[in-house]
Order: C-alpha cells, then structure tokens, then sequence
C-alpha cells in the first residue's frame, strides 16, 4: 500500500517539529507527516542522556521563534528542552503527524510524476512507500547509532567501564568512582562538572586545548522583560538582543582573532587565577571560531577544577592499562570509568540513498543552494544549522522558505522547482568553513558550496532573513513541469 501526502517531513527533532508548524501555518491546505525512525520526538534532546546534557546556546535563539521560552534559565537542561519540544508539538497539534518508528532507508525522484517515492521501514520491519511532492530531511547531521570512538591501544585490557556519552548506560553508577573524560568539547565540558558531584575525581584529557567561556545561565534582561511584558513581546526582543550580541562578537572574533583570543584567554584567567596553567590547558592553537566555542554556564567547569574535584591534562593517549591510561608523556591517569567524549559520526541526511529518474543522485558532488537545498535536486530541502549561532535560527528559516516555494509553484501551477548552476566555472569551497573534527572526517562525503550568492553559505542570521525571508525565489533556481491540466493543483 503507498501512502501520499504532499509534503514528507524526515525527522522529529526541533527542526521537524518547526518545520510542521509552518506547513499548517503557511500552507494549510497541504497534507504532511512527519517520519520518525525513533520511538519519541525531540532528536538530539531525546537521544543525549548522560550527566548534566544542556544547550551551548540560549533558549531564547534555540527555542521555536513562534513558541516562546518561559523559564528563568537561558542554558536550559536537556530534559526541559525534551519537555519544550514535546509542548510545542503537542500544543500546535503537530504531534498527530508523527510517524514513530518509521525510518526511510531511500527515496526516488520521478520528474513525469513530479514526486519523491520514500521507501520506509516501518515499526515492526515491514516495508512501507509514501509517496510526496516535497521532501523535507529534517534528520540532523549526525549518526543517532553511535558515536564517534577512535581506536585506543590496549581498550580491551581496562578493568573498568568504557562509555560514549550518546549511549550513556541508565545503570552508570560513577559515584565515589575516579573517572577520565577524554575530549574538549562541548560534551566534555559538560560533564565533567556534572559527574565530579558524586566522583571521587574526574580528570579531563585533551590533545588540544578548546577556547571556554563562561556565562550566566539565568539571562536578567530577559526575565526582566518578561515581568513587564506579555511572553512573545518579551522573547522576541531577547531573541533579537540575543542575535545581534553573538552576531557583533563573531564578527570582531573573525577581524581580531588575536586580541579576542587574549580576551578568551584572560577571562579563563580571571576565574582560575594567576597560578593555574592556563597557557597549556585553556589557550588553543587555532583562532577562535575556527571551532565552536565551549559554553560553561555559571563557570561551573572553573569552580569544579578550583575545588579540586575535578582536572585537565593535556597530553596524548598511550594506550589504556588494566587501571586506567598512559600517556605518551609517561604519566598514568588512573580510573574506573573511562567515558569516550570523543565526538560524532557526521551522517549527511541519515545516509537515505537519494535517485532521479532512475540514476542515483551523489550529494557530494553537488553544490549546496541557500543552505537549504542541493544543485539540480528536484523538490528536496535539508536543514543544516549555524555552526556559529542556535540550530534554530536557520531551522526556523529553511521552514519558512520551503512553503514560500510551496506557495509560488501552486500560485504559477508548476510541480517542481530545482536549484540550477549555470555558471560552470565558478569555484567550489568546503561545505563548512569549520576545523571540528567532525566536519574534517566526513569532507569527502558533504557537497561543495559556490564562490557566490546564493551558492555560498552566509553563516549570518540578518543575512539570511534578507535572503530567506525577503529575497526573490527566482535566484539561479528553475521552476517548471506544469500541473496537467486534467490535474489537480499540488506543491
């Protein structure tokens, strides 16, 4: 049995779920569902379970621009986002479009049907096929099955436990327990201050060091606002405030680097003090924004280290012993626990095998069109976030965008709409202009982006609204297979 509807959403994430609400807000005469592989909604803030999971951004950009956030902390935890998500989608009725436990495996473009064939394994392993006008991958960027792990000499001699933090085990008793956290990251620095509560020590190790800041969980001005203020005026003046603060910082960081990097560096001084080492643990080789930067709320990682609960090593990884790690430098790190904060598997749209018209269709040899979308790929859009700014904020912009082409290829009666480069000698850049380790070990496998607008990603919000929001559908885009006239009028 094939199912249609005239838009399939991929993904229940935050991105799905927003993704759902603009189609009944902006197009409600279309029929969508959304397609979830696993068993509840809320993607990355369903799957992350390990100690202290929370955002690296601010509620006030990560939460939906049409569903104000409420609570007094800004870096919110992860299990209030889930709740967040879930609220959202059970208050705007988009939860009674969700497919759980449906994973598409491939999908299939016909341009004399002018529609995307998606194959699906359902709940119980049966296939299933629906069949769509538009396709939306709102799947994330990263495998949900596993993390990344490099190999480690001597793994399978550790006595203790080995964990990755994506598949933190419900049973994971670390109290009273000496625990090694290797990685920098945003994962790392979150659980260390977490788990050094109950542990008897947690040491993070790094190869490299990671620029940290801290900042206030609680956002004043914005609590402020809302006291006086009904909840959307008061977050939509946060959102804005909170937009233009990082817009205005990223663009000195990228200007300055050097003497925002002394600024990074100072701040860190200022809450360790002046014997701590931070030359070797807190001052990285590459400038900042080279990489995401590591938000600690509160300076919870600095009070842990000054407590002396937890510690950072920087060095590299020997082998693992029966007790715990040797480094290269001769030191032994000894642990009971070992957790693998070692980063994620990049997985561009859930490795679903994309074909037109019979020929299977390569998405890292294309070129990427507006962030949104792909070179010479019929009616498909994905949702890539900022690597410098909220998930959301871009999310919230491909949503919108997908229905003004929805809206312009009804208006025109046309069933298909395909960005197209005519420019064969323009040059190509990496998709992300980003060092990340995870964007580093999956370059081969991610389209290009252009020299040029709108080929090349902006990574800018204001930006983006211009073009999203208020720029012309028609730019290096081809709008065409008429609706047959005996047809009715689809996306």
């Amino acid at each position: 049995m094939v199912e249609h509807v005239d838009v399939v959403v991929v993904g229940a994430g935050i991105s799905g779920v927003g993704q759902g609400y603009h189609l009944q807000t902006r197009c409600p005469d279309r029929s969508y569902v959304i397609l979830e592989g696993r068993a509840a909604l809320g993607g990355t803030w369903d799957l992350f379970r390990y100690p202290g999971i929370r955002s690296d951004s601010d509620m006030h950009t990560l939460g939906f621009s049409f569903h104000p956030w409420t609570q007094a902390r800004s870096i919110a935890d992860g299990p209030s986002i889930r709740a967040y998500v879930e609220e959202t989608a059970r208050t705007y009725g988009i939860d009674r479009h969700i497919r759980f436990r449906h994973h598409v495996t491939a999908a299939s473009w016909s341009t004399e049907d002018a529609r995307w064939t998606v194959e699906v394994t359902g709940p119980d392993g049966e296939p299933l096929v629906f069949t769509c006008n538009f396709l939306c991958m709102c799947s994330g960027y990263y495998n949900y099955a596993k993390g990344y792990t490099p190999e480690f000499a001597g793994a399978e001699r550790f006595g203790g436990r080995i964990v990755h933090p994506q598949m933190w085990p419900e049973d994971l008793d670390y109290d009273g327990k000496r625990v090694v956290v290797i990685g920098s990251g945003a994962t790392a620095v979150t659980l260390v201050p977490e788990l050094a509560k109950k542990a008897a020590h947690v040491t993070m190790l790094q190869r490299s060091p990671t620029y940290v800041v801290s900042r206030p969980a609680e956002d004043k001005v914005a609590n402020w606002l809302r006291a006086r203020l009904p909840d959307k005026a008061a977050y939509g003046i946060t959102r804005w405030k909170n937009v233009l603060t990082s817009m205005f910082f990223y663009r000195i960081a990228r200007k300055r680097p050097e003497k925002f990097k002394a600024r990074l560096i100072g701040m860190v001084r200022e809450h360790l003090g002046p014997d701590y080492d931070v030359d070797t643990h807190f001052t990285p080789r590459y400038n900042p924004w080279d990489q995401r930067l590591c938000l600690v709320p509160d300076a919870d990682l600095f009070a842990s280290i000054k407590q002396g609960d937890a510690s950072v090593v920087t060095g590299t990884i020997r082998a693992f012993s029966d007790t715990g790690i040797a480094l290269d430098s001769g030191e032994e790190l000894p642990a009971d626990i070992i957790v693998t904060a070692t980063g994620l598997e990049l997985q561009l749209l859930s490795d679903v095998r994309f074909s037109k018209d019979g020929a299977p269709i390569d998405l890292g040899q294309a070129l990427q069109y507006k962030g949104m979308m792909f070179s010479d790929v019929p009616n498909l859009a994905y949702t890539f976030g900022y690597t410098n700014a909220s998930w959301t904020l871009k999310a919230d912009l491909v949503a919108m965008y997908v229905c003004r082409l929805l809206n312009t290829m009804k208006k025109r009666g046309l069933r298909q709409v395909t960005p197209h480069n005519s420019d064969a000698s323009m040059a190509t850049e990496p998709f992300v202009d980003f060092t990340s380790g995870y964007i580093q070990r999956a370059e081969h496998k991610l389209p290009k982006q252009g020299a040029r607008k709108p080929w090349k990603l902006n990574q800018n919000y204001a930006l983006d609204v211009l073009a999203l929001r208020l720029g012309s559908v028609d730019d290096d885009i081809v709008f065409g297979n008429p609706v047959p006239k005996q047809g009715r009028l689809a996306a």
